[in-house]
């Protein structure tokens, strides 16, 4: 299993993701469609080049959730038992189609859960970047993690 379990994280652990992403035209309008999202500045290429971006956004919501889930493999990979919330989320700079995203993550805060005693909570906090290093996306991510030899909850 690539995850870490709730023992293996530190405060200040920091993760520089190996894995990234280029946002296709492609991602962006299937993921607007299955969330029924019609916003023109995401899915309507002549409305958007009208706009002051002169061209498509991708969803923030994909790139929200393309960041986290850049950091599944080296963090949560079959280790976490649930995200509890996500909080913070920002969004400095759009994300174009055509743009390639990277992440790092740090562990901001770690605790062993008071109400199951066989569970950690690790607080993330995720950072996306595109090719040119602008950020681009961040969130601060709270999950549920097993502790070693625990079975899920």
């Amino acid at each position: 299993m690539a995850g870490l379990y709730f023992e293996e994280f530190e405060v200040g652990q920091r993760f520089e993701h190996a894995l990234t992403r280029t946002a296709t035209e492609s991602d962006n309008m299937l993921f607007c469609g299955m969330t029924m999202n019609p916003q023109p500045l995401h899915i309507d290429r002549h409305f958007a080049e009208q706009s002051q971006f002169g061209q498509p956004l991708v969803n923030s919501l994909f790139t929200l959730a393309l960041m986290i889930g850049i950091s599944v493999h080296d963090t949560t990979l079959g280790t976490t038992v649930a995200n509890l919330g996500m909080t913070d989320t920002r969004f400095p700079n759009p994300v174009f189609q055509g743009d390639t995203i990277s992440v790092v993550s740090e562990v901001a805060s770690a605790r062993r859960s008071r109400s199951k005693p066989d569970v950690g909570i690790i607080e993330f906090i995720h950072r996306a970047y595109n090719q040119h290093g602008d950020e681009v996306a961040t969130c601060t991510r709270q999950a549920m993690m097993r502790c070693r030899g625990e079975s899920a909850a």
